[in-house]
């Protein structure tokens, strides 16, 4: 593979000569961040530890959970990266089929869904590029489709969250 004589990498933000000790490890015994019956969210890298880069989730999801309906975001990427089990993408086309090792990308404004339409569980990673922070969004979401209506869109819209059954037709 050939590449380009100039890449052109970022500015540098660390201006020192000598590097930092500032790594986080995260063991992966550490427990869930959110847990609930039919699933649980870990944590890994959020808006904060990061400054905004980017965030990193691991989503267990159980059999049959319903995972999120169409939607797309406007102020960040999002993709999947499933670690085990089998998860269903909707890539804005047509639902496919994610399986152990699968990755589905979505840029800015791509329409996407997933559930898990399985009898057993899955995991799998969630990035979102640039970093939001998600971390409110996933602890209140359940509590706030409750209630439903005006203000569980008014919530989404806050998190970048823009469903298609808030605005037209979707892929369900």
């Amino acid at each position: 593979m050939s590449y380009p004589e100039h890449l052109e990498y970022p500015e540098p933000r660390y201006l020192g000569n000598t590097g930092e000790v500032n790594a986080v490890f995260r063991s992966a015994d550490t427990p869930p961040d959110i847990a609930s019956p039919g699933a649980s969210t870990h944590y890994l890298a959020t808006h904060e530890s990061t400054g905004g880069e980017f965030g990193l989730y691991k989503v267990d999801l159980g059999a049959r959970s319903a995972g999120a309906k169409t939607h797309f975001h406007k102020a960040m990427s999002e993709s999947f990266y499933v670690l085990s089990g089998t998860l269903e993408l909707y890539n804005g086309e047509k639902w496919v089929t994610g399986r152990e090792g699968d990755f589905l990308y979505v840029p800015v404004g791509g329409l996407h869904a997933f559930r898990n339409v399985t009898d057993e569980p899955m995991s799998m990673l969630m990035l979102f590029s640039p970093g939001a922070p998600r971390e409110e969004y996933f602890e209140r979401v359940a509590e706030v489709s409750q209630r439903g209506g005006e203000e569980l869109k008014e919530f989404r819209i806050r998190h970048d969250s823009y469903f298609t059954e808030d605005f037209g037709p979707g892929a369900e």
